[in-house]
């Protein structure tokens, strides 16, 4: 009997458990990217690290790893430069927030 093909789930789908505190070299394996891709992001200012001084001292919460990993998406998908993917991600979040402030009663 084989193993279980996992199944893949949506960025937009995972409940966050905690606020990690992700390395530079974490977080671009979890967008699957080269950590050069990350100093892109953030020289750029479309992503931001939540702690630490230097490349090598950064800390990205959790949330930045799913942000991250639509504005990769966006980037390959549409061919979309940083700023554009990113503007779209911050339209996403902005429409999810207003609906989980519409939904609660």
């Amino acid at each position: 009997m084989t193993a279980p093909t996992p199944i893949p789930v949506p960025a937009e789908l995972t409940e966050l458990l905690d606020d990690a505190a992700l390395t530079l070299e974490q977080l671009a394996r979890g967008v699957r990217q080269a950590p050069e891709w990350v100093l892109t992001h953030v020289e750029a200012g479309v992503l931001h690290p939540a702690g630490g001084q230097g490349a090598a001292e950064w800390r990205f919460a959790s949330a930045t790893l799913l942000r991250a990993r639509r504005i990769a998406d966006l980037e390959h998908c549409f061919d979309a430069d940083p700023q554009l993917a990113a503007l779209t991600v911050d339209l996403m979040e902005e429409i999810a927030a207003l609906r989980r402030q519409l939904a609660r009663p």
